[in-house]
């Protein structure tokens, strides 16, 4: 590695299959989204964005905000049986009220090679970017054949959630190169064991 030159502890997932699941594992295994720079990097990743759109004016607000509603899309998820406590409906309120606001209007351009690309009418407003994870979350708070197809990952200290859209619903793990590969390492190493024993 060049001096002056790092590489992330571990990169941005886009993989839970939703918006909202995957600003969910924005906690695991830290907290990922610790900075403006990092936030920014998650929106345009997480497709709220075209690509190349600016964000400079993305500031600490936007940190808490997008914190904020990760942790109450994050109640909801988790106990979708409909919990009457009132933590339950300050969440289920926040988010309703966080999808009511308009999101970022999509223009079709011309590109430089003739063809059309996506832009945004004018630059994105935060409250604008939320909007579009708190109605994917009420999408798939309200559509009963989603929210049964929601898992929690089975690998050892994972609380990622996705929606498992596998061949017979039986996907196990977050990613199968990630917690899948531990589960088979460990696997090994137990068997392995177990035959020098």
């Amino acid at each position: 590695m060049a001096f002056g030159s790092a590489t992330p502890p571990y990169e941005l997932r886009f993989d839970a299959g939703r918006v909202c699941l995957d600003l969910l594992g924005t906690t695991h295994p830290g907290e990922r989204l610790d900075g403006v720079e990092a936030l920014c990097a998650w929106i345009g990743g997480a497709g709220l964005v075209p690509a190349g759109t600016p964000l400079e004016h993305a500031d600490g607000s936007w940190l808490a905000d997008f914190r904020e509603l990760r942790g109450h899309v994050g109640s909801l998820v988790r106990d979708m049986r409909g919990a009457q406590t009132p933590a339950y409906g300050r969440a289920l309120g926040h988010v309703n009220e966080t999808a009511r606001t308009a999101t970022p209007a999509p223009l079709a351009v011309r590109a430089a090679d003739g063809g059309l690309v996506r832009e945004l009418a004018a630059p994105p407003r935060c409250a604008a970017l939320l909007a579009v994870v708190a109605r994917d979350a009420v999408e798939l708070l309200t559509d009963p054949v989603a929210r049964a197809a929601v898992r929690e990952c089975e690998g050892d200290n994972c609380p990622l959630v996705y929606v498992d859209t596998s061949r017979g619903r039986r996907r196990r793990w977050c990613s199968s190169e990630v917690c899948g590969n531990r589960e088979r390492v460990a696997r090994h190493r137990r068997r392995a064991a177990l035959t020098r024993a």
